[in-house]
């Protein structure tokens, strides 16, 4: 370890130690370890490390031994809630305020709390709605947020599967890393925006904007942009790249390496946009044939669907799946526009509009559908079917702001789900 440490301690906030006056303790609240972990490790716990380690070598390697300690504590690897003494089995209670600021701070900004937050928790302040609700909107308004529209989108669109998708190169030469980095920032850019304009999560489904740079508009059709920045382009009445459905992140997700499949497409809006998976398939599910009755010829997807789902053991899931997954036929997998399929005209049936049209029908569905995907990502577990008044509670709170995402997370924030936690049976 460097000559300097102890300098640099001082400058970081250990002003108390020196080289001639070890300290009895090393300090729990600085800038270094304090917001390592929500509950400092005790003074007792690293002074043997420091003592052990100044015998060793002096000064430098007693202060080494004891961060040493701090950094391969549980504390600081990970997120502990301790129960409280003397809490009976199985009882639900609330959370310390050091805890809620801890997993507030991981929800929003992906990172451990700040001096202020960390603060208010120390007071007990944040047993106050008003100063809990005041700390959210002061979070959410940080660029430290960006962090939750990034990792939210990740876990609840299934973004992140974009990074493991391989086009074919035969039939998708314009496929390259340049394209794939487009589509995830476009639509992380999006969600951006739905949270810093405080927008209502329904605009997810309509907006009448996208975010491109000059790759990924010319993969669009959008004219007139240059330059390798992103910039916010205002589309065309009619256009089906507005909202979440016409981005190329999704119809890439949603399709296999040489085909789209309205089936993974239908699944994907029934499980992340209304909530309502299908159940899995049965067993031995036959591959899909494209080849048609004559030599060298090939179905169309309608065609080859329509064949497949003549099995009655794969009616009924796919009479769910197939009707939203053709509504985004026109785009191919890796989402440009199409007209055509193996020679044919597309038969979309109404399309994306008509695909948004039954969404917003369904407004409470999928307003209902983000609340569970948002409330899943901030609790760090799947839900149960006892979370679901809370859900419906969070709904209803965001109602009168038109469900914007803001409403929604201070909504997730104030839940039972959120502030309390089940001790061990």
């Amino acid at each position: 370890m460097s000559m300097d440490l102890a300098t640099h301690l001082r400058a970081t906030g250990y002003s108390c130690v020196s080289p001639q006056a070890p300290p009895m303790n090393l300090p729990a609240r600085r800038k270094s370890s304090p917001r390592s972990h929500a509950e400092p490790i005790a003074s007792l716990q690293r002074m043997p490390f420091y003592t052990a380690g100044k015998m060793e070598g002096g000064f430098d390697r007693g202060i080494q031994k004891a961060l040493e300690r701090v950094l391969v504590s549980p504390q600081f690897m990970f997120r502990i809630e301790s129960e409280p003494p003397n809490v009976a089995p199985l009882t639900a209670y609330r959370i310390s305020d050091i805890e809620l600021a801890s997993r507030l701070s991981f929800f929003i900004w992906s990172s451990i709390p700040d001096d202020e937050l960390l603060d208010a928790a120390i007071a007990g302040k944040l047993k106050n709605a008003a100063v809990l609700e005041q700390q959210v909107r002061r979070m959410l308004a940080d660029r430290r947020s960006e962090s939750m529209v990034t990792n939210f989108a990740a876990q609840w669109l299934y973004l992140r599967d974009i990074e493991a998708k391989q086009p074919d190169e035969i039939l998708f030469p314009n496929w390259d890393e340049t394209l794939r980095e487009a589509f995830r920032r476009e639509t992380e850019l999006f969600l951006e925006s739905i949270l810093r304009e405080n927008r209502s999560v329904l605009d997810l489904l309509t907006a009448n904007y996208t975010f491109v740079n000059e790759r990924l508009a010319k993969h669009y059709g959008i004219p007139n942009v240059t330059g390798s920045f992103f910039r916010r382009v205002t589309l065309p009445e009619g256009s089906p790249r507005g909202g979440l459905l016409g981005q190329g992140s999704i119809l890439t997700i949603t399709s296999y390496a040489n085909r789209t499949s309205p089936v993974l497409r239908g699944k994907w809006v029934l499980e992340n946009l209304l909530a309502a998976p299908p159940p899995p398939p049965p067993p031995n599910v036959p591959a899909l044939k494209t080849d048609g009755p004559e030599p060298g010829q090939t179905l169309t997807m309608r065609e080859a669907m329509t064949k497949h789902r003549a099995s009655p053991a794969c009616a009924s899931c796919h009479a769910r799946m197939d009707p939203i997954g053709f509504a985004m036929e026109n785009f191919d997998a890796i989402g440009r526009w199409r007209d055509r399929d193996s020679g044919k005209p597309i038969d979309a049936e109404d399309g994306i509009p008509g695909l948004k049209k039954m969404l917003l029908e369904h407004s409470g569905e999928f307003v209902s559908a983000v609340t569970e995907k948002l409330l899943m990502y901030a609790a760090g577990r799947n839900l149960q079917y006892y979370d679901a008044p809370a859900i419906r509670e969070i709904v209803r709170s965001g109602a009168p702001s038109n469900y914007t995402f803001a409403s929604l997370v201070l909504g997730v924030v104030k839940s039972v789900p959120f502030q309390m936690r089940r001790s061990a049976g």
